[in-house]
């Protein structure tokens, strides 16, 4: 390229400079005079005060209208029971609302002063530091996203949004026009932070593909071209710089004055052109290293990313094989101590086979350490604790440490006089009924699961750190059950429930809750595949009442975040839980953290317990084979007639080194003067059994608690020996799927590529999964789309109802959970499905 021309700028003929564009915009003639070079538009006039030639006002403002907030003003935030409800100042923007003690953005000191600017007497007064309460005033004090939170209308002037159990905001505004345009606003704000978070993960997905080298040579070529652009605007500023500086120099020695202030105007304006080009060129290489360095720095991320796990998958490899050879090489020296050489060791091993028995009197008695809490009502507390307000009190954390010592082992019962041992296993009261009625004949099992070759990390190498919900899986990794199903299966010993019903001693009716609530977890010992997604309004029912005695019906009421709802009766008791959770993929293991609470109530006492489930986590991922397992502390407490009694219960985290009973289960059931009176112990894969309480010693910190015999209040009915063929299913799940008439049509029986998985159809299977999923983000948006249109015209828009289940405010607290109306069953003996939509 010429010296003397820039980029875009004609070459000069005969060494002359012609009037020519030398940029876009930019045109000169060197014979005009210097006023007129000046306001030609070849040049850019000196930047006035505020204001950069390269438009920098315009971009301050842009960047000032995309920081401002979708929506702020003040409100009523319910903070604790002592403070009640106290005025916060609320900022929504992009998606996250955020709350402060003082409007947000006014000053770091604009608490602390006057109007003239000095800090008042009294604030000198009351604190040396007054710009420290101004700063803790403009401090965020608690934040909520809302793309998968739900919003709840409660009554005209208050509203409650949670997302799901961790976080919850209860919030009151002024009047009931200022309530409905802050949850239009809250509603606009979740639609558009939803389709920017799935936007972003298709973005991500595509960046996480090698991008072609045709596109990746033109940008380099581009950004080559605009480079050398640079430099020459860079060599011509240098050198009409120095002829400038050489006319200036001229100039002084007063000779010729008119012609010489003439040839430094010309070389200034030579100069000016030059600067602008070299902005100019420099705009242009800016945008364009800014277009792609977002999707580079991306690449690099994941690249990176993808290292660090594979390093840690060949370490973990290196790792798992010296433990391995260790245990080879003591496999017949069984009283060597190992000893872990760090804490993830205990994550990575094959898991043992069918769990064992509490039978050794070590094994029967142990140690606990029970919370002791000060809370009355936990539901509330534990709210405020995790994330509803930062200004709450903390709840206690100290811990009791208490002794279980087993007496009269040699005697122990085998058995509980009424035994429990399976879903077949039928009361005198099931067997009468059934002697009148003709039980239906079901299924024993399924078909046998086709053996399809699938690269598992080809799949999940690009699903690190996501929530598993959102993890576009082919069928290849799933059962064929929804998750509506594999709820019910919480059911399988539902007899349990049964027994308790006939427990007259609340704390022993607690104890056969707390053997019920372990036995959901039976069937996660073998079964690894994942459940179906459920859609948005399927429902799924399970009428068991001529052989099991006991009925359900399942609807998901939400899709972000995925929630379910479920309401069972059965003998003398009634079950309901609302069922939403936590999980991520980590590379090596992928973790469930359930969120919502279940209940069951005996109606003849008014017993109520409520608990939340444990975390469950699966093992061996990438390398080695897939295992479960349930970890964690579960408290049950009693309600309304029970209030005051409960259940501390631990899961004990499977360990390759713990001498201990792997999947152990062990708690304590307290009174309500927090005195053990029964004990729980067993492994949640193969038996629990209970005990009550003969005698106490010790002191009060460490007390000492000797039970009487063990009786079995459950044991595991292990699944068919070909089981493995067929998803390791038990009887009831091999049913749970068997088609059913008259149910309504958004069952999960009825959903086709579920069906189609279970036929051996896997392809037919995926396309259809695909449809289906493909048709409720279309069903989404359109209901996004009606949204906006209605906010826009100023009316409110009516969220998505669930036809079976509503939501209201939980009796004595403020929580909104999802309630059965009680109409399923009479609109199935109807068959008026009219109220259902069409989702399959």
């Amino acid at each position: 390229m010429s010296e003397g021309s820039l980029p875009g700028m004609a070459k000069p003929v005969g060494g002359l400079l012609t009037p020519t564009t030398v940029a876009p915009g930019l045109a000169v003639s060197v014979s005009n005079t210097a006023n007129a070079a000046a306001n030609s538009s070849g040049t850019v006039p000196p930047p006035s005060s505020g204001q950069n030639p390269n438009g920098s006002n315009t971009v301050a403002q842009t960047a000032s209208q995309a920081a401002e907030p979708d929506m702020k003003g003040w409100l009523l935030k319910w903070t604790n029971y002592l403070k009640g409800y106290q005025k916060r100042w609320f900022v929504l923007s992009k998606g996250v609302l955020s709350y402060y003690r003082a409007e947000h953005g006014a000053g770091a000191y604009a608490g602390g002063r006057s109007a003239g600017g000095k800090l008042s007497i009294r604030r000198r007064r009351k604190s040396p530091r007054p710009e420290n309460q101004a700063e803790m005033s403009h401090t965020c004090r608690g934040t909520i996203s809302l793309h998968g939170a739900l919003i709840h209308t409660v009554d005209s002037c208050t509203f409650v949004i949670s997302n799901g159990g961790t976080q919850t905001f209860h919030i009151k505004a002024a009047n009931e026009v200022e309530r409905q345009s802050w949850v239009t606003a809250l509603e606009l704000a979740k639609a558009k932070a939803i389709r920017a978070m799935e936007s972003d993960e298709e973005e991500e997905d595509n960046t996480a593909n090698t991008i072609p080298s045709e596109e990746l040579n033109l940008v380099v070529r581009e950004l080559t071209v605009r480079l050398e652009n640079l430099k020459t605007c860079y060599d011509l500023i240098t050198k009409h710089g120095t002829a400038l500086q050489r006319a200036l120099s001229e100039l002084e020695s007063g000779d010729d004055l008119a012609n010489k202030t003439k040839i430094v105007s010309e070389r200034a304006t030579l100069f000016r052109i030059s600067s602008n080009a070299m902005i100019n060129a420099c705009s242009d290489y800016l945008q364009t290293a800014q277009t792609q360095g977002h999707k580079w720095s991306k690449m690099l991320q994941h690249e990176r990313d993808q290292k660090l796990h594979l390093e840690e998958m060949v370490e973990q490899l290196a790792r798992q094989h010296s433990h391995l050879e260790q245990a080879a090489a003591n496999r017949h020296r069984p009283n060597v101590t190992a000893s872990a050489s760090d804490d993830e060791d205990n994550e990575f091993y094959d898991a043992q086979e069918e769990g064992g028995s509490v039978a050794s009197q070590e094994e029967s008695s142990f140690i606990l350490n029970i919370p002791v809490s000060t809370h009355h009502n936990h539901r509330r507390s534990s709210i405020d604790a995790t994330g509803s307000s930062s200004e709450g009190e903390e709840g206690n954390s100290e811990t009791q440490q208490v002794l279980v010592v087993a007496e009269n082992i040699d005697n122990m019962d085998v058995t509980d006089r009424i035994s429990v041992h399976s879903s077949q296993a039928l009361t005198p009261t099931t067997l009468a009924a059934s002697q009148s009625k003709v039980v239906r004949k079901r299924r024993t099992r399924v078909a046998d699961k086709p053996n399809y070759p699938l690269n598992l990390w080809s799949i999940i190498k690009n699903c690190i750190g996501k929530d598993l919900s959102k993890i576009p899986m082919p069928v290849n990794f799933n059962e064929p059950l929804s998750m509506l199903q594999r709820l019910t299966e919480d059911f399988e010993y539902a007899e349990i429930l049964d027994k308790a019903a006939q427990a007259k001693d609340t704390c022993e009716q607690l104890a056969y809750v707390t053997a019920f609530t372990v036995s959901s977890y039976s069937t996660t010992s073998n079964r690894t595949g994942k459940p179906f997604n459920p859609l948005l309004g399927e429902t799924y029912e399970c009428d068991r009442t001529d052989d099991l005695g006991w009925r359900c019906i399942n609807e998901q009421v939400s899709h972000h975040p995925p929630m379910a709802a479920q309401y069972c009766e059965g003998r003398g008791w009634r079950c309901w839980q609302e069922f939403t959770m936590t999980s991520k993929f980590r590379g090596k293991y992928i973790q469930i953290v359930p969120l919502g609470y279940a209940h069951v109530e005996f109606p003849a006492t008014g017993n109520r317990y409520t608990w939340r489930k444990v975390t469950t986590t699966v093992h061996n991922i990438i390398v080695g084979k897939l295992w479960v397992d349930n970890h964690g502390d579960m408290e049950i407490f009693g309600e309304r007639n029970a209030k005051g009694v409960k259940c501390h219960l631990k899961y004990l985290p499977y360990s390759y080194f713990t001498r201990d009973t792997q999947r152990r289960v062990k708690g304590v059931v307290m009174d309500s003067a927090n005195q053990v009176k029964w004990v729980i112990n067993g492994t949640w894969d193969s038996k629990i059994e209970i005990a009550p309480v003969t005698s106490t010693s010790g002191s009060t910190e460490n007390p000492v608690y000797k039970t009487g015999n063990y009786k079995t209040a459950w044991t595991r009915t292990l699944p068919p020996p070909d089981s493995d063929k067929y998803y390791n299913f038990t009887l009831l799940a091999c049913q749970l799927n068997e088609p059913e008439p008259s149910v309504a049509p958004t069952d999960s029986r009825l959903r086709p590529d579920q069906r189609l998985m279970e036929e051996g159809k896997w392809n037919e299977s995926n396309q259809e999964k695909l449809r289906l999923e493909e048709g409720q983000r279309a069903r989404r948006r359109q209901r996004e789309a009606e949204a906006e249109t209605a906010a826009a015209e100023g009316r409110p828009y009516p969220p998505y109802e669930p036809i079976w289940f509503s939501k209201e405010k939980e009796q004595g607290t403020d929580n909104l959970v999802h309630v059965y109306k009680g109409t399923y069953w009479d609109a199935k003996s109807k068959q008026d499905w009219s109220k259902s939509p069409s989702i399959f």
